[in-house]
């Protein structure tokens, strides 16, 4: 029997028949398995060319053979241009998350920095829809990049940052202008028309016109000292020392002389790609208006599965006269193509691409098509370019480093404390990674608004999408071992009998009292106490000299304050805890503004109840306002203060 028909035997007669009757057009064909799992989406500037490669060839027992064995059926669909089937191939990624194609977490996120739409405009850290009404800069990698902006800002140009309700209250300078870092216009310390022109200048600084920015400030400043005006020329002074501050501490600045190229290409995003270890980091630097603004790091999933999918077609006899689609792809490039077809994907696109993998021109024309301009790619940088490169580079390394550092010290503590507990998983056939701990946690203050907290640990980390919140009603205010009652009952009572969807552990923050409370809830459930643990404050409440306390009757145990078990306790405690008390507080409130006397009062909707807490900040400045402030609220009546005003008293 030879290979080609040993491959056949493992495939339907009608999965072949549908490959063999494929075009030879561009596409993108899509993998499921016999559950109608999704496993693989791809694009073809061939597609009979391209799919056909995946069933010419017996893989064996390799895991390219295991994941092709995979495959049950097929959908294919043709497009006109290997463009279109790049921007397909990528949304059907992003949207139906297939097995073995690489992954990338899908944050579009990205601050920027915000100029008002203001007489005297406010610069504000955003993150958002973008209202062309405003003036917007960036987009920045983080956001201590925009924070740290926002000051050099502060200190050249002196632009307030105060948000609109507090500049229209303001009698008095606040302490901004006391350390100069604000001129004021709050109290008219400054024109209309010379605020204006700070805008202007921080908007070219901005931009990246730095040049013309300081050549504007340097004929200002001798101006004014022709005029004797040396007041108005110390001030151009002191912007042009400040503003060559922040340059000089700028990290690394492109070249101001390169001519028309370089102004047009002053947005460039910088690409480096590390592997090791199995797993990967792509490092994004972001340079904007020619200033270099950091950088973040990404780790896809699913790496491995992918590239070996992806390179079916370079194990098949004859590849190496295929198209350049079919031909084998290092991880590094394939990783490269995949963050940049799902990264921009409604995102602003730069006009150049530094990367030292090769990126496809189809890529490039995707791109171009997308953003309305140009993008072009350079592999090979030179000077400034190829500085921004080797930083990017080396802060993949670093990222990933870090990245395998953590992931050996989580597994180790995992590792910790299923020993301490004796929980023997490898007995129960079970990896060491589907170890799951619920964490629970009351919070209130006071007694009012009580909320439980559940976090999730599992796969070595804290899995915030599974946290829960509950909002404990009917027992005593303040009676925090009826609350761990009700909340465990209502958490565990849908899966009594059902072991196997319960966490291994359930920790509870408390001692004895708490535990025996929660052994109350598990004997009445039918569930097994030896899954409690409480963790127990030590010695003078001291952190790290917490004891683990069992419902089962075990003793107690003390773990050293180096050991790796407790410190993976301490970290899912502190979680449930920091996720209670935020719960608490919204809940709070919520209480005491969206339910407090305005929604008493008839007439006062969702819309102007904003409107007043809009216009004076909180509850406490409507109820310290006087009947004809009130009423100089948009939609407010003079009959209607003079009821708010009796109502919040």
């Amino acid at each position: 029997m030879t290979e080609s028909t040993k491959s056949t035997n493992i495939f339907s007669e009608q999965l072949l028949s549908d490959v063999a009757a494929l075009p030879a057009l561009p596409g993108v064909y899509r993998y499921f398995d016999e559950s109608d799992v999704l496993l693989y989406v791809g694009k073809a500037k061939n597609l009979k060319k391209r799919v056909t490669t995946y069933f010419q060839k017996d893989h064996g027992g390799s895991r390219i053979g295991h994941m092709v064995s995979k495959i049950a059926r097929m959908q294919t669909t043709v497009v006109r241009t290997e463009a279109e089937a790049l921007l397909l191939e990528n949304n059907l990624i992003k949207t139906l998350h297939p097995k073995y194609n690489i992954l990338f977490r899908d944050d579009k996120s990205y601050p920027y920095l915000k100029i008002t739409n203001h007489e005297f405009g406010r610069v504000v850290y955003y993150r958002g829809t973008i209202d062309k009404k405003h003036q917007y800069f960036g987009p920045y990698p983080n956001t201590w990049a925009v924070r740290e902006t926002i000051t050099h800002l502060q200190k050249v140009f002196k632009l307030r940052t105060c948000e609109d309700t507090v500049f229209k209250n303001r009698t008095r300078p606040c302490l901004l202008h006391q350390i100069k870092r604000c001129t004021a216009p709050c109290v008219g310390l400054i024109s209309p028309a010379d605020y204006a022109k700070d805008l202007a200048q921080a908007a070219d600084f901005l931009n990246g016109d730095t040049n013309t920015l300081l050549q504007g400030l340097q004929q200002e400043m001798l101006a004014h000292s022709d005029k004797l005006e040396f007041e108005q020329a110390a001030e151009a002074r002191n912007k042009i020392s400040a503003l060559t501050g922040v340059l000089q501490s700028q990290s690394v600045e492109a070249n101001s002389s390169n001519g028309a190229a370089g102004e047009a290409e002053r947005d460039v995003d910088v690409i480096a790609v590390k592997v090791h270890g199995g797993r990967a980091c792509v490092n994004l630097a972001m340079v904007r208006g020619g200033r270099h603004l950091g950088d973040r790091a990404y780790f896809p999933a699913h790496v491995s599965e992918a590239a070996d999918f992806a390179n079916v077609a370079g194990t098949v006899d004859g590849a190496e006269d295929a198209d350049d689609d079919e031909q084998a792809i290092s991880s590094e490039a394939l990783l490269v193509q995949s963050f940049i077809a799902q990264h921009y994907d409604g995102l602003a696109v730069p006009q150049v691409i530094i990367c030292a993998e090769s990126i496809p021109m189809g890529l490039l024309e995707a791109l171009a098509s997308q953003s309305g301009h140009g993008v072009r790619a350079v592999q090979s940088p030179r000077e400034h370019r190829r500085v921004w490169l080797e930083m990017a580079q080396k802060n993949a390394d670093i990222a990933l480093a870090r990245l395998l550092a953590e992931e050996g010290s989580q597994q180790a503590r995992t590792r910790a404390l299923v020993d301490v507990l004796d929980l023997n998983l490898e007995e129960q056939g079970r990896e060491l990674s589907s170890l799951r701990i619920e964490c629970f946690d009351i919070s209130h203050m006071s007694g009012e608004a009580t909320q439980a907290s559940c976090v999730v640990f599992t796969d070595h980390k804290m899995q915030s999408s599974q946290y829960r919140r509950f909002k404990i009603n009917g027992i005593t205010p303040g009676d925090d071992f009826a609350a761990m009652r009700q909340v465990l009952a209502r958490r565990y009572a849908a899966k009594e009998g059902t072991a196997a969807l319960l966490p291994d552990v359930v920790l509870v923050d408390g001692g004895k009292g708490q535990v025996s409370m929660a052994s109350e809830v598990f004997v009445g459930l039918g569930l097994d106490l030896s899954k409690i643990v409480g963790v127990e404050k030590g010695e003078g409440r001291k952190v790290g000299l917490e004891e683990l306390v069992f419902a089962d009757g075990r003793e107690k145990i003390t773990l050293p304050p180096d050991s790796a078990a407790l410190m993976l306790v301490a970290q899912i405690r502190d979680e449930a805890h920091r996720f209670a008390i935020t719960g608490m507080r919204a809940a709070r409130d919520k209480v005491r503004v969206s339910g407090g006397k305005l929604e008493e009062i008839a007439g006062i909707g969702a819309k102007r109840r904003a409107a007043l807490l809009s216009h004076f900040g909180s509850v406490k400045g409507i109820t310290s306002a006087s009947v004809e402030d009130i009423a100089k609220v948009d939609g407010i009546s003079k009959l209607l203060a003079e009821e708010i005003y009796r109502a919040v008293r």
